[in-house]
């Protein structure tokens, strides 16, 4: 599922293809705003992504759908 996050003061969104379940990445950065501690998400790779709760500006979670191939119609 891709994940963008909208960081304040910067231009680019950071981008990221996660395995974590929609209701997880919720949960994480509800306790993250609520606590003002930083999120932390992993990606499909491993990879861990940390953002300061202070400068989160959205956080759009996509789907867990995977992506089509073809036209569709």
């Amino acid at each position: 599922m891709e994940i963008r996050i909208g960081v304040q003061h910067v231009a680019r969104e950071v981008v990221l293809e996660s395995e974590q379940a929609p209701e997880e990445v919720r949960a994480l950065v509800a306790e993250s705003l609520e606590k003002g501690t930083p999120l932390t998400l992993k990606d499909e790779r491993g990879h861990t992504v940390v953002v300061p709760a202070n400068v989160l500006g959205y956080i759009d979670i996509g789907s867990e759908q995977r992506g089509r191939v073809g036209f569709g119609g």
